[in-house]
């Protein structure tokens, strides 16, 4: 029975990262809400490694949805029979550019990760980074502005090391990788499509490393998996590839009619309610 409500929780955790980890409203404060509720009963070494190795399926969506965008080889069809096969620069171009805007959140992220973890994984600097981040939002969406990038082969290398300095920010639970992203794509005069975009393709490497890294040090650590556990991160995994595919289309599709106000005040709101969860247990249920 604990099995079946592990799996239950699995796919509610699923939707969540599938929703959240895309849409600018931090992945974070989803999930600190979410365990309020949602018990799992393996450990907590586990549960870490599971908040993060998660976001797999969501990378996976990416992939399969833009692989014609992100794949950098075509087959010839002359006379080599369909074998050769030929780069397509633009596209390794664009890879160029994702692996300049990478290395900066790659650097900080190995050197910090285990005490960013420490020391801001709480719900006080998840709510206020939620909050923050909506004031931005808002504020980035009344100025008036003329979009200089509208295409993702117009994006430059300063523009790609910006947007990687921004992403930096996003280490701090609660700000959203994408909410950061996309905020530094903004003010480097892309277009909100072109930067949306951009940020699908940079959780590629960033997510796949973070993943990776936390994989590691729950097997290093001696780590063991269940057949519960396992079981809980492929149908966790399955869940979050299926919703983000939906999220990703929402996305794109809104930005096109539409400013990311209305993201700006939700974290506000859910950081408040953030705040208060937390005051609640702190003052009042302790």
């Amino acid at each position: 029975m604990d099995l079946f409500f592990d799996l239950l929780r699995s796919v509610i955790y699923g939707v969540i990262e599938g929703i959240t980890e895309w849409l600018p409203i931090s992945s974070t404060g989803h999930m600190i809400l979410a365990e309020q509720v949602l018990k799992f009963s393996f450990s907590a070494e586990f549960m870490e490694m599971f908040r993060v190795v998660i976001q797999l399926g969501a990378i996976l969506a990416v992939v399969v949805m833009y692989f014609k965008k992100l794949w950098p080889f075509c087959v010839d069809n002359g006379r080599d029979s369909g074998l050769a096969k030929h780069v397509r620069w633009p596209v390794m171009r664009l890879w160029f550019k994702i692996i300049v805007a990478c290395l900066p959140a790659a650097v900080l992220g190995l050197a910090l990760d285990d005490w960013i973890d420490a020391h801001f994984y709480n719900s006080v600097v998840v709510a206020v980074m939620l909050i923050v981040y909506g004031i931005a939002f808002i504020l980035i969406e009344r100025r008036p502005r003329v979009p200089t990038t509208t295409k993702l082969s117009r994006i430059t290398y300063r523009q790609a090391l910006l947007v990687g300095a921004w992403q930096v920010l996003a280490l701090i639970p609660g700000t959203s990788r994408s909410g950061s992203t996309i905020i530094g794509g903004l003010l480097c005069g892309m277009s909100r499509a072109c930067a949306s975009q951009f940020t699908f393709f940079l959780a590629i490497p960033v997510m796949a490393g973070a993943s990776g890294l936390k994989l590691v040090k729950f097997l290093a650590g001696g780590g063991v998996f269940t057949v519960g556990e396992i079981g809980a991160l492929l149908v966790g995994c399955i869940v979050a590839f299926v919703v983000s595919i939906l999220a990703i289309r929402f996305l794109m599709d809104y930005v096109k009619k539409h400013t990311f106000t209305a993201f700006g005040w939700y974290r506000i709101a859910l950081g408040i309610v953030v705040l208060g969860v937390w005051a609640l247990q702190t003052f009042v249920l302790a």
